[in-house]
C-alpha cells in the first residue's frame, strides 16, 4: 500500500478535497463516493480504518463510528491525473449506504427508492453476477430453467455435471484449443457454483478462500 509521502503527488482542489472512491476487495464493486483531505488520507494510512471528510459537517468522518460498519483499507491508488483517489476496502458488515443498502449505487430508474437492505446490488465481476442469478434461480424458481432443473435433482444430478464438465474440460486442454479450454472452463464454473448453492455456500466465501491464500507460503 502507498505510504504518506504520496499526498505530495495528490492534486487537491481549492477547498483542499479530493474524491475518493470505496471498491469492495474481493468482487469490485463500487460502494460510495466520499472527499478527503490531508487529514483523512494520514488517519487511514495510520490506523488501517478510512477516514473521511464531512463537507456537510465541516469535520473527519471516521467511516463507521456511529454505525460500527467500519473500513478497513487494503489498499489506495490514484488516477493517471492525481485528482481522484481509489481505495480498496473491506466493508465490515457489508454496509457502506446510509440507508443500510449495500452499496450507495443502487438507483437505474427514473423513480428515487428507500434503499435499504434489499436495495438493488451494485454491480460486480461477472462470477459474483453469475452467482446472484443462480441463487435467485434457488429462491425464485423458474419454470424451464436448467439451473432449477439442476437443483431439483440434487447432488446426483449436478455433481454428475461436475464430473462430465470436469472430463470435457481436460479434453479440451488435452487438444490445446484455447477456444473450447475458455468454453469448459467457463462451463464447469457454472455448475460448481449451483453445487455451491444447492449447499448453501456463498460464492463469497470462496473468494475469501482464494484471498487468504494469496501471498501464502509456497507449497513444496
Amino acid at each position: 500500500m502507498a505510504g504518506p509521502e504520496l499526498i505530495a503527488t495528490l492534486r487537491f482542489d481549492g477547498a483542499g478535497l479530493i474524491p475518493a472512491v470505496a471498491q469492495d476487495w474481493l468482487d469490485g464493486a463500487v460502494l460510495m463516493v466520499a472527499w478527503m483531505n490531508r487529514e483523512a488520507i494520514e488517519r487511514s494510512l495510520a490506523t488501517g480504518e478510512v477516514h473521511y471528510w464531512s463537507r456537510s459537517r465541516q469535520e473527519l468522518w471516521h467511516k463507521g463510528a456511529t454505525s460500527g460498519h467500519f473500513q478497513k483499507l487494503r489498499g489506495l491508488r490514484y488516477d493517471c491525473d492525481a485528482d481522484v483517489l481509489l481505495l480498496t476496502i473491506e466493508q465490515v458488515g457489508q454496509v457502506a449506504c446510509h440507508t443500510g443498502a449495500r452499496s450507495c449505487f443502487y438507483e437505474e430508474g427514473e423513480t428515487a427508492t428507500p434503499g435499504g437492505p434489499d436495495a438493488l446490488p451494485p454491480p460486480a465481476d461477472v462470477c459474483t453476477e453469475l452467482a446472484r442469478v443462480i441463487n435467485g434461480r434457488r429462491e425464485r424458481p423458474e419454470p424451464g430453467s436448467y439451473t432449477n432443473k439442476l437443483l431439483e435433482g440434487g447432488d446426483n444430478r449436478i455433481l454428475k455435471k461436475i464430473g462430465e464438465e470436469s472430463a470435457e474440460f481436460v479434453m479440451a486442454c488435452k487438444d490445446d484449443d484455447p477456444a473450447a479450454i475458455a468454453g469448459e472452463a467457463a462451463d464447469l464454473i457454472f455448475h460448481v457454483q449451483v453445487a455451491l448453492a444447492h449447499h448453501g455456500v456463498d460464492w463469497r466465501r470462496v473468494q475469501e478462500v482464494l484471498a487468504e491464500r494469496r501471498g501464502a507460503p509456497r507449497r513444496e
